[in-house]
């Protein structure tokens, strides 16, 4: 058996997963696309500079002449600007993979002759340009491993990895909250805090989603106190959800733990599964109230809730935002970046497979300073090509809006949300090329610093609740009897290309941010819940709005005040054995008065980006 005790030989071969790697380098572990691409993988991410090399050792039961394949994905084509290879025993395979212009396969090396005994692997980047590995295969017997994301191949993996077919009970809860931004923080630490036992379901290493440092997004919206308490950051700025979360004896985080599968029984889910990315063991958390803060509406997938997609026609709602014809577009994905300029020459290999994306645009503006400080300038280089950007009312300047890098908008992002991401940071790669070829002295020594692998996701699609909020609703206080928070903020829309129609199309076409009065408005119960699965309910971007109210309801600050709401729902719907619709019905006083307790807040918006004085690059 492999000394990490994750790799188990059976009679058709060894499977050893890259998230197994005893040491991963320079590599990072990406498990966002798991549920796209079968599982987590090992990411090459050095922004042109070649990564460590990834390390295991596996104990080989038998030597013998075994045929080695290797899971990877030639993600651009005909370029192969991820390319790496594997060592076995010391020994180079003389195949390189990522170069087979193929999407994730498996790709044979021939046979290799392993000894018996502890040997080691290695995984050795070539070009820096985000190479990936999901899994090596060693068979004996000329199986051919399977490619397909499905249930066999997943029963498959976990046999050849001694897992366990049935997931573990990890206990009951009184709370399940699914999704760790700041809603989902939110709503954990309420509920814990309103001594509930409360199990929070997270899919990353840290917590913050939009905000969380592994992305850096300010989050904006209503100030509510628990958001402050939330959102403060530690010097290498991470937030402090997780030490709260972490201190409280009601509240258990499970971090890296994607969720698969869940079970409803008549109109309640009973329980969720999911796995850890890790060591792929599943998970099994049984509640009685399950809040929904993946901001992709993940348990409503899962279960059959009733959900909305994209743009409301004009006419459905009066909207005047609206579009005259209802359409599946949706806000897109960032990917957020950081240049600076060294004491030396930086060097940048050539990348055409980025400025086929790219084209010839050079304005690096829109960077991430710091986490938590986002809209940064950026070197400009050469006759740019004209792009929208975006200037406030009584600005003298451009805004250098970290959003406007965006694309997805038309897609699918639950089954291509790699090829979006993969799409923004070819479009960076390549204006970062671009601005150094343009002015060579200038930037010299300019350095692509920093480039998230995960991106910063929109909303697409959103919950239907007993009530859809409209965008004459906030523009009007339309005033509700089951008001329980405020909201602040502008309507915020970000305005795509047409597909085929931009030539920069990893930007947008077109911003709408309208202030409107600038007054809170109020969010009812009835879009906090589902309006078809009877213990359900939901924070965050895909509360029960349309799409152009849902540009306001979106942001951090709001999503944190729908978390206190469904946390003092929960606490009271625990307490009285009651349905959240019940709640309503029943007991609605009781609600709002505790919900008044836990939401104090001081509309102090931040939705203008703070007045900032960037140290520019020079540009």
């Amino acid at each position: 058996m492999p000394t990490n005790n994750r790799s188990k030989p059976v009679p058709n071969g060894i499977l050893i997963e890259a998230e197994d790697f005893d040491n991963h380098g320079g590599w990072v572990l990406d498990s966002q696309f798991e549920t796209q691409m079968g599982s987590p993988y090992l990411l090459a991410h050095g922004l042109g500079r070649p990564v460590g090399d990834a390390t295991t050792t596996v104990s080989i039961p038998e030597a013998g002449d075994y045929e080695v394949w290797v899971r990877a994905k030639d993600w651009v084509p005909e370029h192969h600007p991820g390319r790496f290879t594997l060592s076995i025993n010391d020994i180079l395979v003389e195949t390189e993979f990522g170069a087979n212009d193929k999407d994730w396969s498996w790709q044979s090396a021939g046979k290799v002759f392993i000894p018996k005994g502890d040997i080691p692997f290695r995984l050795h980047d070539l070009t820096g340009f985000d190479g990936r590995c999901d899994a090596i295969y060693l068979s004996s017997d000329d199986s051919v491993p399977p490619n397909a994301v499905d249930t066999a191949s997943r029963s498959w993996r976990r046999a050849l990895r001694g897992l366990a077919d049935e997931p573990a009970d990890s206990g009951n809860y009184d709370v399940v909250v699914v999704g760790g931004g700041i809603s989902g923080c939110t709503a954990a630490l309420a509920a814990a805090r309103l001594g509930q036992t409360v199990a929070l379901i997270h899919d990353r290493p840290v917590l913050g989603g939009n905000a969380s440092k592994e992305i850096g997004l300010f989050p904006r919206g209503t100030q509510g106190a628990l958001f402050k308490e939330i959102s403060e950051r530690t010097p290498d700025g991470d937030l402090k959800a997780f030490s709260l979360l972490e201190a409280n004896p009601n509240a258990t985080v499970f971090l890296e733990h994607r969720v698969v599968n869940a079970v409803k029984k008549d109109n309640s889910i009973v329980s969720i599964d999911a796995i850890h990315a890790q060591d792929g063991h599943e998970h099994r958390f049984k509640g009685r109230i399950f809040i929904d803060a993946s901001g992709v509406a993940m348990l409503g997938v899962l279960v059959g809730a009733e959900t909305l997609f994209g743009r409301e026609s004009r006419s459905e709602y009066n909207e005047p935002y609206a579009p005259d014809k209802a359409d599946d577009m949706h806000h897109g994905n960032t990917v957020f970046f950081r240049t600076g300029m060294v004491d030396h020459p930086v060097s940048f290999p050539e990348v055409p497979w980025a400025t086929e994306v790219s084209k010839d645009y050079a304005n690096l503006s829109g960077q991430l300073v710091e986490p938590g400080n986002d809209n940064g300038e950026g070197p400009i280089a050469g006759d740019n090509p004209s792009t929208p950007e975006f200037q406030f009312a009584g600005m003298d300047e451009t805004f250098p809006a970290t959003h406007f890098w965006e694309y997805g908008q038309w897609l699918d992002p639950y089954t291509k949300g790699e090829l979006i991401r993969d799409y923004l940071m070819r479009a960076l790669y390549g204006t970062f090329s671009n601005v150094k070829k343009l002015e060579p002295e200038k930037y010299a020594n300019l350095n692509l610093e920093w480039m998230a692998f995960v991106a910063a996701q929109g909303e697409f699609r959103r919950y239907k609740g007993d009530y859809i909020l409209t965008e004459n609703d906030i523009r009007d206080h339309t005033p509700f009897e089951d008001a329980l928070v405020a909201n602040d903020g502008s309507f915020c829309i970000h305005c795509a290309y047409e597909p085929g129609e931009g030539k920069y199309d990893f930007r947008l076409k077109d911003w709408i941010f309208d202030g409107r009065d600038k007054k809170p408005y109020s969010i009812p119960f009835r879009c906090l819940y589902s309006a078809n699965v009877e213990n359900l309910m939901m924070a965050g971007k895909h509360i029960s709005v349309t799409h152009i109210a849902g540009s306001s309801t979106k942001y951090m600050g709001n999503g944190a005040q729908h978390g206190v709401a469904v946390a003092a729902a929960a606490s009271l719907c625990n307490q009285h054995n009651i349905t959240p619709r019940a709640l309503y019905e029943e007991r609605l006083g009781e609600l709002k008065g505790l919900v008044e307790d836990l939401s104090g807040c001081d509309h102090d918006m931040h939705q203008n980006p703070p007045a900032r004085k960037y140290k520019p690059v020079p540009g």
